[in-house]
């Protein structure tokens, strides 16, 4: 009697569990899409995963909370899964993960580049995921740039183009993107990764800062360097200062408070180059990007290097404090050495403010001696008055 109710005690938990396991549904990628839709689930023992392709060709492949780009040994991968453009209305192709225990399971897509733009998704992530798809921005691996061929339209999706454009660049914001405010200047977010972009057949819009009349099949290389602006509170850009080719991408992760990426001059650091320029320069800028306390989501703003003259950036917040004075400055392509390299572009920033209060104390004083002539005056004046 005992063996049947153990029996039948097992059998009706197995029948539980499976009566209340739930099913996901998760879309990976689709027209100019570089994301998993959702981007993370909580599922318990027993839950599956259905992992729909959609349009261009990714991957569903196991990584690492530290290592999101790269394959973890032992680990699952689905290999690259291609959707036709064209195919809009299905059947699509899936892959199913069941789900084996509570713990965290991070996955990447291992197409070129896609993972440094955030492709990454995670099962029971814990409050881990922000970090996880910061970890994930500009992490260049092996695993990351082994490639399928694929079209670029995910490549610029997001992207929209701003028409103040300058001798130097030509800007874009990029509509949206999450990195984790617990970076640090060490994380992996910030490298040079480098990528094959393969041209769609169809031109981009004419407008478009990173437009191209490639044919299809054409390939272009280029550089994304990941600049994170006001990390763990820091009045910094991380670097501060890079290097960069023709053709490469410049992205500002803003990851604290309220700043901006505003280009100026190295005569005049914490100006906008469009205020001093004398031949018409319109100088890029981001404007203010506020970044809420406990958010996990983080804007950018990418610009497109177009010649290799040395470009300077500072951020224009005055609030409670002016950033430029306190040396939050950016240069590219600056001199290694010499009068105008970066710490003689970050010295002028600082002495900029000291400048200016120099100037005002200098006004004070000017005001303060003036008003005493006129009071010594007066008073010669009146002693003259009282002789006669």
């Amino acid at each position: 009697m005992m063996r049947t109710t153990t029996f039948f005690f097992i059998l009706a938990s197995m029948l539980w569990t499976v009566a209340r396991a739930t099913e996901f549904q998760v879309t990976v990628g689709g027209p100019g899409v570089l994301r998993y839709n959702p981007e993370y689930v909580n599922a318990t023992t027993g839950d599956t995963i259905v992992f729909s392709f959609r349009q261009e060709n990714h991957t569903v492949t196991q990584s690492s909370l530290d290592n999101p780009c790269q394959l973890v040994d032992g680990g699952f991968d689905s290999g690259f899964i291609p959707v036709a453009a064209n195919n809009s209305n299905g059947p699509f192709p899936a892959a199913q993960y069941t789900v084996t225990d509570d713990s965290p399971v991070w996955i990447f897509c291992r197409q070129a580049n896609h993972c440094q733009q955030g492709m990454v998704f995670a099962i029971n992530p814990g409050d881990k995921f922000a970090s996880f798809k910061a970890n994930a921005f500009g992490n260049n691996t092996a695993n990351a740039t082994t490639s399928a061929t694929a079209s670029s339209a995910g490549a610029t999706s997001g992207t929209t183009t701003d028409s103040a454009t300058s001798g130097a660049v030509s800007s874009s914001v990029v509509a949206s993107t999450s990195a984790s405010i617990s970076a640090t200047a060490t994380d992996a977010a910030i490298v040079n990764v480098t990528t094959t972009v393969t041209v769609s057949q169809t031109a981009q819009p004419s407008s478009s800062a990173s437009s191209t009349s490639s044919a299809a099949g054409s390939t272009s290389t280029y550089a994304e360097h990941i600049v994170i602006v006001g990390a763990d509170g820091k009045l910094a850009y991380e670097p501060s200062n890079i290097t960069a080719a023709v053709g490469d991408i410049i992205t500002f992760l803003f990851m604290h408070a309220n700043h901006t990426a505003t280009q100026s001059s190295f005569s005049d650091p914490c100006t906008s180059l469009t205020e001093t320029s004398t031949s018409g320069q319109i100088g890029f800028d981001s404007g203010f990007m506020p970044v809420a306390n406990g958010t996990s989501d983080y804007p950018t703003y990418t610009v497109e290097v177009n010649n290799t003259d040395p470009m300077w950036v500072y951020c224009k917040q005055t609030n409670p404090q002016d950033h430029c004075a306190a040396g939050m400055v950016f240069s590219l392509n600056a001199v290694a050495s010499g009068l105008e390299d970066y710490s003689a572009f970050v010295d002028a920033a600082k002495q900029s403010n000291a400048t200016s209060a120099t100037s005002h104390s200098g006004s004070s004083r000017s005001i303060t001696s003036a008003r005493n002539a006129g009071v010594a005056l007066t008073l010669l004046a009146v002693m003259m008055g009282l002789a006669l």
